[in-house]
């Protein structure tokens, strides 16, 4: 653990943030820096009652110079806490002198309802401490309704962690109460993590879940009760916010990982299949589940064994799917990019045989590449979005580079090639793009238009596939069935 950590990509190097005022306030001093007793007051109780809770923290100054600081609770009258600072009570400090070598108390109480549906599972603020030079501050962390917390007790601010599942411990998350995770929630080499169905987690900003090399991990969501992974920000204003948590991060494992029914969204990477060390063949196996509204990628799969059926990967900002060395194999994928947060550049699905990474070594960073075999098979489904080209390959000839659609829509310019078996390019008429409906309409090109053998017998809605099935995870139905989209 402490090798991977001290190597961590540059785009998990992310902080946890606030929100936090840009202005900055005027004093009578050039400032000096201020010392705090704790950069971060974590109100640690799980409430399950209105209530209300007070911590305190020190703010010293250590200089032989007295310091005149403008102290602010950040959201103001509107915030769940409110401040005392040396016995007075407020929002706003003005010119409030810490002599030097001397230190001043600041009580903090947070006033919460668990059972308000509409707060969020944790709630933030911060006091900020503002002088002529520079501002600094204190995070106010505190939970809102009432969920398993998972809080970090281990690693660096830009990682921190908790161990949710030991060397040969298996840990089961159950649907009684949702699981909120600040940090990275983290499955340890040969430790199993399983998730019931109708399970909700939350991740706060900047972190995810974690099955570290050797680690295993089962999502046991069903049709009627799917296992939601998403931020934890549920206020409407959130849900277009596309990168509220960093990714479901699988390296190697020691058996084959399940992903069954889940919806996993509004992370910067949905999921990321990553080899740290080796290349095991385990596979990762992902079942009847959406996968969208991902600010990077949906997949990013690196030395990776995944195999997808019946499952929509959807409107992320850069890939869908970005399949970089390994062995793919995916029977029933619709992959439908439609992003409209920015301007998408890149072809919703990417196939190469080799792939550049960043890792930090003792403070310095490094661009490694590798190069490996990759192989893909496609069938019956649909890759399609508004760019000319929707699939590209990038390849080295070190390796090998092998891929073969069959009885596939593909949007690439040139299909006529033995890489194509049965292939269309055409507009597949998706039931409404805007609404994320990709179903399709009964005069669709994909009707009646797959290979048979697969062994699919049903489709993402559990519905039959008949006869000849369709191309996608979606069989089509007449109208009340076609409404049906799996979000």
């Amino acid at each position: 653990m402490k090798h991977t950590i001290r190597t961590l990509y540059v785009f998990l190097a992310i902080a946890l943030s606030f929100t936090v005022p840009s202005c900055q306030r005027n004093s009578n001093t050039d400032g000096v820096k201020l010392e705090f007793s704790s950069d971060t007051v974590m109100f640690d109780t799980v409430f399950t009652t209105i209530t209300s809770s007070t911590r305190s923290f020190t703010v010293r100054n250590t200089t032989g110079s007295p310091a005149e600081v403008d102290i602010v609770l950040a959201g103001g009258k509107q915030s769940y806490y409110s401040i005392n600072v040396d016995g007075v009570a407020g929002t706003e400090f003005r010119n409030v002198e810490i002599p030097a070598h001397d230190s001043i108390f600041v009580f903090v109480k947070v006033n919460i309802n668990p059972t308000d549906q509409s707060l969020p599972y944790l709630v933030s603020d911060s006091v900020m401490f503002y002088q002529k030079a520079h501002s600094q501050s204190v995070q106010l962390v505190a939970f809102g309704q009432d969920a398993h917390f998972i809080i970090p007790n281990a690693g660096s601010a830009s990682m921190p962690y908790r161990i949710i599942a030991h060397e040969h411990e298996h840990v089961h998350w159950t649907n009684d109460k949702p699981w909120v995770i600040y940090g990275w929630a983290v499955v340890d080499s040969l430790g199993k993590l399983t998730i019931d169905p109708g399970t909700k987690v939350y991740v706060h900003h900047g972190g995810g879940i974690w099955v570290y090399r050797y680690g295993n991990i089962h999502i046991n969501g069903t049709l009627d009760e799917p296992v939601t992974i998403t931020g934890d920000r549920l206020e409407p204003f959130f849900a277009n916010d596309y990168a509220q948590w960093n990714a479901l991060w699988i390296n190697e494992s020691s058996e084959d990982n399940l992903i069954e029914n889940a919806i996993i969204s509004n992370a910067s990477y949905g999921i990321h299949l990553e080899a740290l060390e080796e290349y095991t063949g385990n596979k990762t196996v992902i079942n009847n589940s959406v996968i969208h509204n991902n600010q990077e990628m949906g997949i990013r799969a690196e030395g990776a064994n995944l195999e997808m059926n019946n499952c929509q990967v959807s409107n992320n900002g850069k890939y869908s799917l970005a399949l970089m060395v390994g062995d793919f194999t995916l029977n029933h994928v619709t992959v439908a990019n439609y992003f409209t947060q920015s301007s998408r550049k890149t072809p919703a699905v990417a196939l190469t045989n080799n792939f550049t990474k960043t890792e930090v070594m003792d403070g310095e960073a490094f661009n490694l590449s590798y190069v490996g075999d990759a192989n893909a098979v496609f069938n019956n489904c649909i890759i399609y979005g508004p760019l000319e080209n929707e699939f590209a390959t990038g390849t080295k000839e070190e390796a090998e580079l092998n891929y073969t659609f069959r009885n596939c829509l593909v949007k690439k310019d040139s299909i006529n090639n033995s890489h194509f078996v049965n292939c269309i390019n055409t507009n597949p008429k998706f039931i409404a793009t805007y609404k994320q409906n990709y179903n399709i309409e009964e005069s669709s090109p994909a009707v009646d238009a797959g290979m048979e053998g697969l062994g699919i017998t049903t489709d993402i809605l559990g519905r039959q596939r008949n006869g000849i099935p369709d191309i996608g995870a979606y069989e089509y139905y007449p109208v009340p069935e076609e409404k049906r989209a799996r979000q």
